[in-house]
């Protein structure tokens, strides 16, 4: 089932040194229940395309759909999650606050908060620090509070702009592979823009290799690898022969510019 459709996109920016085209002929399908990971250099659009998924941007031409919705409507409607680069969780209000304060927005009851608090804490291994300020947690364990907090009102679909970009490597490939047993324990839907290649091959099922600005749609490699992955799987001869995949598609996207 699909349930994100973009169909000849095209997003040109207007701004005071003149226009900028940010997105070019992006047409890309995704199934219920994919990690699709975008990945691309600075600048290709990545972000800008999450951001269309999400309505935060407005196409130029060509349309996208989300759940047979348009953005917007599927933002009205709370059909995703939204993770941001940094964690954004608020200085004053303890782990449990920042993630009940969606919550509280669309009016859930007290037991019913506090219930989907405690579910989502336990999903990102972070039980007993509802009560902590982020400020007493370290950097991964505040994205992880703030992957919890998108996962609180249960959207089939999760989209990540880069939030583990700031950690170092351990720490990286520890939340990688807590992501994918989150993955699928919960069956969402995930749109994961990285830079990363290494990143992007473990994590997905597929990948969508983006040229430099404006972006376009080079590959998308469905990957052949099996659910279970552990990160010596990146050893392995069929990921290195991923790897390569992906970064001959972002030189051939060099190569077009």
């Amino acid at each position: 089932m699909t349930v994100i459709k973009a169909n000849d996109l095209n997003l040109t920016f207007e701004t005071n040194d003149g226009p900028v085209h940010a997105l070019s002929g992006v047409n890309l399908s995704i199934d219920k229940g994919d990690f699709v990971s975008f990945i691309g250099p600075s600048g290709c659009g990545k972000t800008t395309f999450l951001r269309c998924i999400a309505g935060l941007e407005t196409p130029s031409s060509g349309e996208i759909f989300v759940n047979g919705m348009t953005p917007d409507e599927a933002r009205r409607a709370r059909a995703y999650g939204y993770v941001f680069q940094a964690a954004g969780l608020y200085p004053w209000r303890t782990i449990g606050g920042n993630i009940r304060l969606p919550l509280e927005i669309m009016g859930f009851s007290k037991d019913e908060m506090a219930e989907r608090v405690k579910r989502v804490l336990d999903l990102v291994d972070l039980s007993g620090f509802d009560k902590k300020y982020p400020w007493q947690l370290s950097g991964g364990m505040q994205q992880r509070a703030s992957i919890a907090r998108a996962l609180a009102f249960d959207a089939d679909i999760l989209l990540m702009d880069e939030p583990f970009g700031a950690l170092d490597e351990i720490v990286r490939d520890h939340l990688n592979e807590q992501l994918l047993q989150l993955w699928a324990r919960t069956e969402k839907t995930v749109g994961f823009v990285t830079h990363s290649i290494p990143e992007a091959v473990y994590l997905s099922t597929k990948i969508v290799v983006m040229s430099p600005r404006p972006g376009r749609i080079t590959d998308v490699i469905e990957s052949p690898l099996p659910e279970e992955r552990p990160l010596s799987i990146r050893d392995s001869a069929e990921f290195i022969d991923i790897a390569n995949r992906v970064r001959d598609g972002l030189r051939a996207g060099h190569g077009d510019v």
